[in-house]
């Protein structure tokens, strides 16, 4: 593999992975304080919708931006007052985000822009760019396109990783967070309201799940399109749990999902010398069994928050 492709295929990952780095924090920071969120999928559609529609009508990265992280929190803040306010199944309530996002996308796309639920291309001055497209020519195949070029989201993705870590593992919050996921009835005991941090922690997720989707739409298409997510919401929530709810497992995890899928885009139509043609089916459901092989795998392994789906009731 000469330095040109594998510096592509790098980047390729990169890139490819950003979305899922975003929701897998947003999932580690909502399980680790003791909710459980399928609904990523959900949030991240929304989202994306939102980054589009506001993008389209107000031709401003900022108020698309802005649009997405509003929806994606509210969708959390709805998701929490289900399930922390008053106690609802949390796996129920994540799901029916998702459907909910899967129709009122479609609708409210058909309805705004009749073009068959897409939202029209946005201009490359609404899109983000990369920060320094001259590195290629400046540092060479393998760095300039593996390493450098790349929107300000995929290096605020890279750096929120162990900003994660050290938020859970360093400061006052992360530690009350922690305690929330493992024995909420002793953080209550201590004067600490158990509500209240898991809201905070639904919070982050909101506006990371926000940011996830608004990447889809601001830097990897040009548009919103139904149900444009494609599973990356669940391949996130796979992610999260081949980690242990840790950042760091759950990033390499995310590297693997991502990888797979660059490697699949440049396998479609590929002879091998023994099987032959790879059929393009197989090639691109590549990311999506390997969800469900780290899943069977890692799943009975994992050790998940000790309170994790179970709402809390206060003694009195």
């Amino acid at each position: 593999m000469d330095e040109l492709m594998l510096g592509t295929l790098l980047a390729s990952t990169l890139r490819v992975a950003t979305p899922l780095i975003l929701c897998a924090l947003a999932g580690v920071l909502a399980e680790r304080s003791g909710v459980i969120d399928i609904g990523l999928e959900g949030k991240m559609l929304c989202a994306a919708f939102a980054a589009g529609a506001a993008g389209a009508v107000w031709g401003s990265s900022f108020v698309a931006l802005a649009a997405a992280i509003g929806v994606a929190f509210a969708l959390s803040m709805l998701h929490g007052y289900a399930c922390v306010i008053h106690r609802g199944d949390q796996v129920v309530s994540g799901m029916a985000i998702n459907i909910l996002a899967a129709g009122l996308t479609v609708v409210l796309g058909i309805a705004c822009f009749h073009q068959g639920g897409q939202t029209p291309a946005l201009p490359d001055e609404v899109r983000l760019r990369a920060l320094w497209p001259e590195a290629p020519e400046v540092l060479g195949d393998l760095i300039g396109n593996g390493l450098a070029g790349y929107n300000v989201l995929v290096y605020l993705a890279l750096a929120l990783v162990p900003g994660v870590w050290l938020l859970l593992q360093q400061t006052r919050f992360g530690l009350r967070l922690r305690a929330v996921g493992e024995n909420p009835h002793m953080v209550d005991a201590a004067g600490v309201s158990v509500h209240g941090l898991r809201f905070s922690a639904l919070a982050l997720n909101g506006l990371l799940c926000g940011l996830a989707g608004s990447y889809l739409v601001l830097a990897q298409n040009a548009a919103f399109a139904p149900h444009m997510t494609a599973g990356r919401g669940y391949m996130a929530l796979a992610a999260m749990i081949f980690g242990k709810w840790r950042p760091l497992p759950a990033l390499a995890a995310c590297l693997l999902f991502g990888f797979l899928d660059a490697l699949a885009i440049r396998l479609q139509g590929a002879v091998l010398p023994v099987i032959g043609e790879v059929p393009v089916q197989f090639i691109q459901a590549l990311p999506y069994l390997m969800t469900v092989i780290l899943l069977a795998g890692f799943m009975g392994s994992s050790q998940a928050p000790g309170a994790l789906g179970r709402p809390y009731l206060k003694e009195r």
